[in-house]
């Protein structure tokens, strides 16, 4: 499948991808609450945009759906010097949704893309309308086992041979999923990591991915006020399932959804019931 970003938005540490899909004002033109407003989708790490290939053009049916690929991944530009950390994230993703007249957008966002999200929620002034987060990183001891080695170890990892590397990227990918990728997926998820630049950016993100970045959020979980969904794969190897009642205990007016025979890419394992659970509308949950 061909995934193209078109659009550009450029910041002092270069330029991210971006694209709309679907019309505004979708939905049932009887629903009391009004027509579903835009949606934002992010991706985590070492992910992209890719990942809701199958996912955002469903939604578009019923509403306008924005993806975009973090600073460093996918489609956005990989150069030396960036500041690509969850704070820097966090920073453009507010001044995306400024930039796409988003006042109050609904956010769905899969593993750090979670931290950029609620960084951009609670400590950069942005307003959602709802928030959903899948298999999402917010808090706890996430940085640690493989993340804490190449972190602490990016240096030695930088010198791998392009066939090493690639191995290393395709291995924690498969360890991602829990009923394996359809063919040609996994090769797109570690194309964008391939050459110099890919292989130095991988690591680079891994460097500024600090844990002390998601420490920030956890004394503010209770205070996100918009209506807010958990939705985990049970079988998530990368954040277990202890992550997910992390979040719940800190976040108690979240409704909590498993899937049951995902793992932590519920996008490619169980794409139908996660599409199902995104449209499911839960404008009316209150805190």
């Amino acid at each position: 499948m061909t995934w193209h970003l078109g659009e550009k938005f450029e910041t002092p540490d270069g330029y991210v991808r971006w694209a709309s899909l679907g019309e505004d004002g979708g939905g049932d033109p009887l629903d009391p609450l009004g027509p579903l407003g835009p949606l934002v989708l992010l991706h985590g790490s070492p992910f992209s945009s890719y990942i809701w290939r199958e996912i955002a053009p469903a939604l578009a049916r019923t509403r306008k759906v924005y993806v975009w690929d973090l600073l460093g991944f996918g489609q956005s530009e990989q150069r030396e010097g960036q500041d690509v950390g969850l704070a820097a994230q966090g920073r453009i993703f507010a001044r995306l949704l400024a930039h796409w007249g988003l006042s109050r957008p609904g956010v769905v966002a899969h593993d750090v893309g979670g931290a950029v999200a609620l960084r951009a929620l609670l400590l950069e002034g942005a307003e959602f309308a709802d928030l959903t987060l899948v298999d999402a990183v917010g808090g706890g001891a996430w940085g640690t086992g493989y993340f804490k080695l190449i972190r602490e170890n990016a240096h030695v990892f930088e010198q791998l041979p392009d066939y090493a590397h690639e191995s290393l990227v395709a291995g924690h990918l498969r360890h991602a999923t829990h009923t394996g990728y359809k063919p040609g997926v996994l090769d797109a998820y570690v194309d964008p990591w391939r050459g110099t630049e890919g292989q130095a950016a991988f690591y680079r993100q891994y460097r500024q991915f600090a844990q002390s970045q998601t420490d920030e959020l956890e004394p503010l979980l209770g205070k996100v006020t918009v209506p807010t969904r958990i939705i985990w794969g049970r079988e998530d190897r990368l954040l277990p399932p202890e992550f997910a009642e992390f979040l719940h205990e800190r976040m108690p007016h979240a409704e909590l959804t498993w899937v049951d025979g995902a793992g932590h890419t519920i996008q490619d394992d169980a794409p139908g019931r996660l599409l199902a659970h995104l449209m499911a509308d839960f404008r009316t949950a209150t805190v």
